[in-house]
């Protein structure tokens, strides 16, 4: 599964496995969640600082998320999304 962004531990992937809502995978240490590009937590846990981060990450990436879902459809390569600073 390509990695998109890193940032504060936090991996950020995405690969379109033929299904929706539109999401990405994030793995934290041991934690393993899936967020829709409103950075809502679909499954998965992680901890609530790490996941309002990533809240924050998606509200600000969504249209580039969005962007990389259409390429991961047609399994093309995805771009990297720049880390939250």
């Amino acid at each position: 599964m390509p990695t998109i962004s890193m940032f504060y531990g936090i991996i950020i992937r995405m690969f379109y496995d033929d299904h929706n809502p539109p999401h990405f995978h994030v793995d934290y240490g041991d934690y393993s969640a899936m967020f829709d590009f409103d950075g809502i937590l679909i499954q998965g846990t992680i901890p609530k600082r790490q996941q309002k981060l990533i809240e924050a990450w998606a509200v600000l990436h969504k249209d580039e998320l969005s962007a990389n879902w259409k390429l991961s459809k047609n399994n093309e390569t995805l771009f990297y999304i720049n880390p939250l600073t």
